[in-house]
Order: structure tokens, then sequence, then C-alpha cells
């Protein structure tokens, strides 16, 4: 078997194999697209704003009319959704926020910065020492003029992207279509985990349980594939060349290590796939196994250990996914925080912590008994990184799930 390159560390091994990985390029229109990448850019269809408008409640003014010695009339009212009057010469227009500039005006004046009279306004001193030509207007294409892109191909939709496509006319953005999973587990002790009678030498599956929960999470992703797997190679032939031909993504729990059923690095080689790294300096999940088909396709191989799978899950495949979906900014971006106590040994490993976070934004660690412990697991809001030989309180990336 040929020896994949060594890193130092995930975010070198995250890299590199994100290198070797496709973006699954078709696309759609969506009518809901939150959480979708789009495959196209947003160009302003019309200038944003439309017109000059009025960021104030106020009056719309000339800088002839602004003084302090008498009252100016009030000719007629511009307010939103309405196109605005004529200003007359020597007399001032009231004006709402939204509302069209009436031809003429060069400043508005807010509403609080005038004493208003039946008929008629007296400017305050305020008014006269703060209001410049220009102030309190929003010109015309001053957020985007017409033509000009707006949104990026690799954008993420989120709420507040949904409110700029809907200010443009894009109710239904062509997206890049969602990664297509498949989720494979191994182990001949491994039952379904709504098995009620076990004997002591079986488990249930809950690596199947929180993968697969952590991608429907995922609006990037559809699961095609989810099929346990006897820890024979026949069959985990079978099983994985029959879901790297289905879908972009292969997810295997369990079978990485060294034992002497653990058939999925010769199985991955065997199916012609490039195996990037197979062992990283971290815990949990040291013998993490990383590859890319010839057509950019991706397999990761998790330990079977269910604490160990779901971290490395959350660390490297979710990233990837992200990266397949056509993602521009694909990378994690975990919130540092401060633990509440140190790490309790220094060890030579990047290691991942389960924590819970604190009221007060720091992080305290939960107590685990090792890769098996999901009381520990469920418990935990997440995890953070620690670098190696580290017993400091950091701050530290906390990854949240």
């Amino acid at each position: 078997m040929k020896q994949p390159f060594q890193y130092s560390d995930p975010d070198a091994a995250i890299t590199a194999l994100a290198e070797r990985l496709s973006v699954a390029g078709e696309t759609e229109r969506v009518a809901n697209p939150i959480g979708r990448i789009l495959a196209e850019p947003i160009v302003a269809d019309r200038d944003s704003p439309a017109a000059d408008v009025s960021a104030m409640d106020g009056y719309a003014i000339r800088m002839s009319d602004l003084r302090s010695d008498s009252a100016v009339p009030v000719s007629g009212i511009s307010q939103a959704g309405s196109p605005p009057p004529v200003m007359i010469d020597g007399q001032v227009v009231r004006i709402f926020t939204g509302a069209i500039i009436p031809a003429g005006c060069e400043a508005v004046v807010k509403r609080e910065d005038t004493e208003e009279l039946d008929s008629s306004i007296r400017f305050l001193p305020a008014a006269i020492e703060s209001t410049v030509e220009g102030s309190h207007i929003r010109r015309r294409g001053e957020n985007a003029p017409v033509g000009s892109g707006v949104m990026e191909i690799g954008t993420e939709v989120t709420p507040a992207v949904v409110a700029a496509l809907a200010n443009f006319g894009c109710t239904n953005p062509v997206c890049f279509r969602r990664v297509k999973v498949a989720v494979l587990t191994t182990g001949d002790e491994v039952v379904d985990p709504a098995t009620e009678k076990l004997e002591p030498w079986q488990l249930r599956n809950s690596n199947r349980s929180a993968v697969q929960a952590m991608l429907d999470l995922v609006s990037l992703a559809d699961v095609e594939i989810v099929d346990h797997v006897r820890d024979d190679r026949d069959s985990m032939q079978r099983s994985l060349c029959s879901a790297i031909t289905d879908c972009d993504v292969v997810v295997l729990t369990g079978g990485v290590s060294m034992g002497d059923y653990d058939y999925v690095p010769e199985t991955i080689e065997q199916l012609g796939a490039d195996i990037v790294f197979h062992g990283l300096p971290i815990r949990p999940g040291k013998p993490i196994l990383g590859a890319a088909t010839k057509d950019g396709k991706l397999v990761v191989g998790l330990p079977g250990n269910p604490v160990s799978a779901t971290i490395n899950c959350h660390r490297f495949v979710l990233p990837l996914l992200r990266r397949i979906a056509g993602k521009h900014a694909w990378r994690d971006t975990p919130s540092l925080v401060t633990l509440t106590q140190p790490p309790q040994k220094a060890i030579p490993l990047h290691t991942m912590l389960l924590a819970q976070a604190t009221a007060t934004g720091s992080a305290e660690l939960v107590p685990a008994k090792g890769s098996g412990d999901l009381v520990a697991l469920g418990r935990s809001d997440g995890y953070v990184a620690v670098p190696p030989m580290t017993t400091t309180t950091g701050p530290w990336p906390m990854f949240r799930w």
C-alpha cells in the first residue's frame, strides 16, 4: 500500500484533500434556497435605491430656506409609495423615511430639529448648525447601480442574502445541486439502534445515527445511501464501489485502523482512489483516512469509536462537503473561547475536547471516559481544539455542533 504524506495538523490535511476535490457542478433553480450555494452571480436589475430618497422623517429644504429668523411654510408631503410633490420656492416639503426627494431639494432636516407650527416650521439651532447640502439624502444607486454585481458565485444563501435577492427580483436563484452522500458503517458487532434485546458483545449503531443526523442538518447534502457493511473484503468492495459510483461523498465509520478486519484502506486503493492522509496527530481520531477519486469525489474513513466518529465527521467531512457544494468560504470559522479549567495533561497531539459553553462566553470541559462515552458526547455543545503539549486555558477555537 502506498504511504500517504504525513501532515502535522488537521487544517493542513483538510486543505490538501480539498485541492483534490471537484465541485458538484450541476445547477438548478431553487424556490426555497436557504442554505444552498449560488451558482450564478446576482446582478442589480435597477439602481438601489431606485431614486434619491430620505433617510429620515423630516423636511425637504433648499439651503437658502435654512434660517432661524422666520417660519417657513410647508407646501406638501412626500411619503413612501407615492411620487413626490412639486417643491415651491421659499417653502419646504414634509418628508418621511424612504420617500422620494422632490426636485430642487438640497437637504433633509430631521423633524426633531424643527419647531412645528400649524402650517409652517421654524428651524431650531441644531438644524442651522448641522445641516449641509445632501444631509440625510440617500442617493440613487449608492447601494448598487443597475448592472452591478451584488452576490457572487459560491455565496451561501442565508436569510440576509434572501432579502438582498428579493430586492433585485431574484426569487428563484440558480444554485448548485445538493451533494449526494453515502454513509457506510462497519462492524459485525454493530446492530440497528432500534434493537431492543442485545447480547453483551453487540453495540447499537450510534455512528450511523450521528453522521446521518449531522448531514440532515446541512441543506447542501442529500443522504442517498445508508448501509451497514459486514467485516469481509467482498462486502466492503461491493458497498464502497456502489457508493463511489452513485455519490459525491462517501463517509465510512470503522475499519480504518490496522486490525485484521480493517479492510477500508486497501479497498479504497483497489477502487482507484488516492489516499491523501491516513493517520493524523489528533485525539480522538488518529486513524482517520481521507481520499479522493480520480474525478474528485471524497471518501472519508472515520474511526469506529462513536465520539471520535462524531467529532471528526464535524471537523473533516462538513467543511469538505461545503467545498464540493461550491461554497466560496467553505472553511470552518470557530469562535475563540477561554476554558474554565486547563486540560489535565499535555500530549503531543492536536486534541479535540468535548465542551459546554458557559453563560459568560467561556467553555467548560465535559468529563469524558474516552471515545466511547456517548453520555459525555450528548452533554456537550461542541469541542475545543487544543494544540499539542498544551495545558493552558487558551483562548482556543471552539467548534459547535
